[in-house]
């Protein structure tokens, strides 16, 4: 019986020195400060943006455009307005008002000119460096005649 009652008193002995010791080692560490680490970029796909080509006064046909854009997760999760509405809006008004844009005398469009336009004018609007980049995945004509209904 006081075998049992000696190795009760040694356990708790080895925990009380235990406890003992990890607390003042712990409180006798400086404290370390807090490193601000990097959220980094965040990607977001926008739906496919459908922008009809009107010329000689009827559709001739639709851009078909699928589109990425990158910005500050943090800054994302601040603002009060999401800037999805707004590259869809400045795309679609972009390539709509685009007199460059001819499909019946195919030529080169400069795709990377229209894309700094348009994030230009989004971080002009949401008023601040907020969209990084825009990146293109798909950008098409459809003529009138392919679609069916």
């Amino acid at each position: 019986m006081i075998r049992n009652v000696m190795a009760g008193f040694w356990v708790c002995a080895v925990t009380l020195a235990s406890c003992y010791a990890a607390v003042t080692w712990m409180v006798g560490r400086a404290p370390t400060e807090e490193q601000q680490h990097y959220e980094g970029l965040q990607y977001k796909k926008l739906p496919p943006l459908n922008i009809p080509i009107i010329a000689e006064g009827a559709v001739q046909g639709y851009v078909v455009a699928n589109l990425v854009f990158t910005a500050d997760s943090k800054t994302l999760r601040e603002i009060s307005v999401p800037p999805e509405a707004f590259i869809q809006d400045e795309v679609f008004r972009h390539v709509y008002a685009d007199d460059s844009l001819d499909f019946k005398r195919l030529s080169r469009y400069n795709v990377n000119g229209m894309i700094g336009a348009v994030r230009e004018k989004i971080n002009k609007r949401l008023g601040s460096e907020i969209v990084k980049e825009i990146l293109v995945e798909n950008f098409n004509f459809i003529d009138k005649s392919d679609i069916r209904s």
